[in-house]
């Protein structure tokens, strides 16, 4: 294989990955992507892109099909609570629609592409190796499970207490949404994600501890249950996790962790996205500047960007595993103004 030489080098074509490549391009700067997987890239999640992530995505000119969001709805077996986004909506997008769009955006910038794993990252005074491939940043997109963060020796552990993981799983069915709102059900010990989508579909996708069983999970969310009793799943299960990462910065030298490689708290509020499209931004314009000491400057960026996601999902988190987790539905309802605000915050 012919050596590449860019100025960036992303490992990882999921979707921050892809953001990472045209934001580097759009800068000016050369760009190569390594990933091994073929195209389109699916993953288990929610789908559903807050109001921000479309407006950062337009700002990418990527402009993907999908089912406008209007907001939030949280449920149980007895109540609900729900807010509608103030202004600007989001958008159900299956990530399979996500991912084309984003690839086809990078083709156009001329964003090269490695079909490669990575193995090995070598840094220099002046740049990174990593295999055929130098460059003199390298930025690594490659998920909650990130080969590069452990290999630059970012990775940390999980805290070793009571397990608290947890996974995610995911299905779609062919039935038109009923709602122009995420749903989010609660059950004993698991949540219920309803995102509308394009072409008369639903994605549905369950957050809960080792070992969740998706459909027993249904059968304790009976509106949802009911809904989808005649509808056929398009594909099978999918599934992600455990969700919880933690690394112990977000750089090393010339290397940059964006998205869920750089640490990830849960999938809870859903705007995992719109989060690591700012780091895509921040890591880019971190990088316009001299030297390896930018990369500070992109740690504080990060730490920006990423506070009220970390904040408000480790609160949400903690509540949902704890014996409050009853309460998390009636208080929305009771204090609408304090869970609308909360929402707002996170999609913007």
């Amino acid at each position: 294989m012919t050596a590449v030489d860019v100025d960036v080098a992303v490992v990882g074509a999921g979707p921050i990955g892809l953001a990472a490549a045209i934001e580097a391009r759009l800068a000016g700067w050369s760009v190569v992507v390594i990933e091994p997987r073929s195209f389109p890239i699916d993953k288990a999640c929610g789908e559903g892109l807050m109001p921000g992530a479309v407006d950062a995505l337009a700002r990418l000119g990527v402009h993907p099909p999908g089912a406008p969001i209007a907001g939030f709805r949280y449920t149980d077996a007895t109540r609900s609570a729900e807010h509608r986004f103030a202004g600007g909506s989001g958008l159900g997008v299956r990530r399979t629609a996500l991912h084309d769009a984003l690839a086809a955006r990078a083709d156009q910038l001329g964003v090269q592409r490695v079909d490669a794993r990575v193995s090995d990252v070598v840094q220099h005074p002046d740049g990174v190796t990593v295999g055929d491939v130098r460059a003199s940043w390298l930025f690594a997109c490659d998920g909650l499970h990130s080969t590069v963060r452990r290999l630059v020796g970012l990775e940390r552990p999980p805290i070793a207490r009571v397990d608290r993981r947890r996974f995610g799983l995911r299905k779609h069915y062919v039935i038109a949404p009923w709602t122009d709102l995420v749903e989010v059900h609660w059950a004993a010990d698991a949540e219920a994600y309803v995102t509308p989508l394009d072409g008369g579909l639903v994605g549905v996708a369950v957050l809960g501890p080792p070992r969740t069983d998706f459909d027993e999970v249904l059968t304790r969310v009976p509106e949802l249950r009911a809904r989808l009793r005649q509808a056929d799943a398009v594909e099978g299960l999918r599934g992600a996790g455990p969700l919880r990462q933690r690394s112990s910065a977000r750089s090393a030298g010339r290397v940059l962790l964006l998205g869920d490689a750089s640490g990830y708290v849960d999938a809870l509020t859903g705007e995992g996205i719109r989060v690591g499209l700012a780091h895509a931004r921040a890591a880019v314009e971190a990088i316009g500047g001299r030297g390896v000491r930018q990369a500070a400057a992109y740690d504080r960026d990060w730490s920006r960007v990423s506070r009220d996601f970390r904040v408000i999902t480790s609160g949400l988190l903690a509540a949902a595993q704890s014996p409050l987790r009853p309460l998390i539905v009636p208080a929305a309802r009771a204090m609408p103004s304090l869970f609308g605000a909360a929402v707002e915050r996170l999609a913007r």
